[in-house]
């Protein structure tokens, strides 16, 4: 039996080199553009590349014109779902956990330019043995919020804790290459006594990973929130996920689930030994429970008492407001803008839709343009020409299904091809995530499928489970939406995660329960490619080879607008995670 997250965790071999992400520009021509007529930010390249011993030292390049000091306002929708680091694998759970966790490795955004850095680690990372040891020293002065040491014992325990039945979410790479095999199996955690002979702490500062294979890419697998440090003396298992210990600059004081979190400065955070965070405000003050119209109404006024000081990290302007927005220049000072570096899709499942005469009739009936209005017109995003993301090495332009031709549908093809399955007036139970617009767009959804002959059955599904709804296998929904964005830059941490079939279970990204022979074979003929370049062109072929399947109908490629308080400073577009990093922030006079 393989592991459901075998594949996920056999990620491409990224180069120790320069990675370029180039957005697409509107139209999806592969093109990209670096300002917009209307003004605000636009982020739409990312070069990654990974630093030096130098590039790691703290502290973080000071901010022109920021000081320390005052509270900032951060209003979301939801609360964070987890908030044990092992248990992250979002990227709002991840962009928090910046403020109070630290791993080995992470980002260090200057601009388009995005640095691979020692965070807690005196550098990236020294591999030897060809890629299969990996060595990590740890700074010095680095320490947990209670004063003691963050220790390469700490280090140790957090990857053993990874293992352990209650992690029931999180990234498996590092897992899966330890062992080589289903890891639940494998290894059960450290809390029976058992431990990992190839992760070695050596000395208390030095840290050493072995493999059995080359993981040129191991250095960014521990940038992963994941993998982020957990004190081993104050692990209390199940509960870390309600108060961990921090290791960043600030610590948790007061938390009500759902409605209100605090953060405050943790002390014995050393911003000398911080190359990533500045850290600048003295406290962080988060509200849930604000849906996308009034959270943008709130910004768009926010220039007078509280609001001034007030952010969020990813209620993107609502669709209804986008217009309004892009209009008023005003506004334009206060506005940061992105091209997505996820993928939409929504996902067919295909336990219950066998025959792919049935799914290829959805896709053919899917109201493309109408959900598109719905979100707000064509400055919310293009229409998906792929299933990978254009900022994905791989991507190649396809349209399958005519999809791009005829967005807004075809009944009548799809009429024909439930005919010609027998299987007309087919049930299908559309889930929605239960927000206001998604609301709206059920109905659009609804609306389209019964035109083209299907009984269609809508169902709400809570917006803070809904990744562990849609994670099941035994789900009763047979269309959902979902989004991915790749964990580095190339299809092997987006095609083999989304449909090897051997990945099939409880709590993995197969949504679609998507499972073809000849597909998984090619997946791993194309793992086994050492030339990138080659592996790259592979990864677009097959591509094209699983939609001519039909496991799923690509959605939106997403454009990102996102308003602040007229205080906020250093609001800066993370391109890798498509939200607001907290780590520049600072209050204005």
């Amino acid at each position: 039996m393989i592991s459901r997250k075998t594949l996920r965790a056999a990620a491409a071999v990224v180069a120790v080199g320069t990675i370029t992400l180039t957005a697409c520009s509107s139209g999806g021509g592969g093109g990209s553009k670096s300002s917009d007529a209307k003004g605000g930010k636009l982020s739409d390249q990312a070069q990654v590349s990974v630093g030096t011993a130098a590039d790691s030292q703290g502290p973080a390049k000071a901010v022109e014109g920021a000081k320390a000091g005052g509270t900032v306002k951060d209003i979301e929708r939801d609360d964070f779902e987890h908030l044990d680091p092992a248990q992250v694998y979002t990227n709002t759970g991840s962009n928090f956990s910046q403020l109070i966790t630290r791993g080995l490795t992470g980002y260090k955004q200057e601009g388009s330019k995005v640095t691979l850095v020692g965070d807690l680690a005196t550098d990236a990372g020294k591999p030897s043995d060809g890629g299969k040891t990996w060595t990590f020293t740890l700074k010095d002065g680095v320490k947990w919020e209670n004063g003691e040491a963050i220790t390469s014992a700490d280090v140790k325990h957090s990857i053993e804790r990874t293992f352990a039945p209650f992690i029931t979410q999180g990234a498996s790479y590092v897992q899966q290459w330890l062992t080589n095999q289903d890891y639940r199996k494998a290894y059960e955690g450290p809390y029976g006594g058992k431990h990992l002979d190839n992760v070695i702490a050596q000395d208390p500062k030095t840290i050493v990973f072995k493999f059995d294979k080359p993981h040129a890419d191991f250095n960014y697998a521990m940038a992963m929130t994941t993998y982020a440090v957990v004190s081993e003396k104050g692990d209390t298992k199940e509960e870390y996920d309600k108060k961990p210990l921090s290791s960043g600059p600030y610590k948790i004081v007061d938390r009500v689930t759902d409605k209100t979190l605090t953060l405050e400065r943790n002390t014995n955070w050393d911003a000398k030994t911080d190359p990533i965070r500045n850290a600048y405000p003295d406290k962080w003050n988060f509200e849930f429970g604000f849906q996308a119209i009034p959270a943008t109404d709130k910004l768009i006024a926010a220039d007078k008492g509280e609001d001034q000081t007030t952010m969020s990290f990813y209620a993107s302007t609502a669709g209804d407001r986008l217009q309004k927005v892009l209009g008023d220049a005003s506004l334009k000072d206060r506005l940061v803008k992105g091209n997505s570096p996820y993928a939409d899709y929504y996902w067919i499942n295909n336990k219950r839709i066998t025959n792919q005469k049935v799914r290829e009739a959805l896709i053919q009936a899917w109201p493309l343009q109408q959900i598109r209005q719905t979100e707000g017109g064509p400055d919310t995003g293009d229409y998906s020409r792929s299933l990978l993301n254009p900022t994905v090495a791989g991507f190649q332009e396809t349209d399958v299904w005519g999809k791009i031709a005829k967005p807004e549908g075809d009944p009548d093809k799809a009429k024909a091809l439930l005919k010609e399955a027998g299987a007309e007036n087919q049930k299908i139970v559309y889930a929605y995530n239960n927000t206001p617009k998604q609301q709206q767009i059920s109905v659009v959804i609804e609306s389209a499928l019964k035109k083209a002959g299907f009984d269609v059955v809508i169902k709400p599904i809570d917006t803070k489970t809904w990744y562990d709804e849609i994670s099941k296998v035994d789900k009763e929904i047979d269309v959902f939406w979902g989004g991915w964005g790749a964990d580095w830059p190339t299809g092997a941490t987006v095609l083999p995660v989304l449909f090897d079939g051997r990945t099939i279970a409880d709590g993995s990204q197969n949504y679609s329960n998507f499972n073809d022979p000849e597909i998984n074979a090619e997946i791993d003929r194309i793992m086994a490619l050492s030339d990138s370049a080659e592996q790259n062109k592979a990864w677009g072929a097959l591509d094209k080879k699983i939609l001519e399947k039909a496991p799923a109908i690509p959605g939106i490629t997403n454009k990102f607008y996102i308003l602040h308080g007229s205080k906020i400073g250093g609001a800066e577009y993370d391109p890798l995670g498509q939200i607001i990093s907290p780590n520049k922030v600072f209050l204005k006079p």
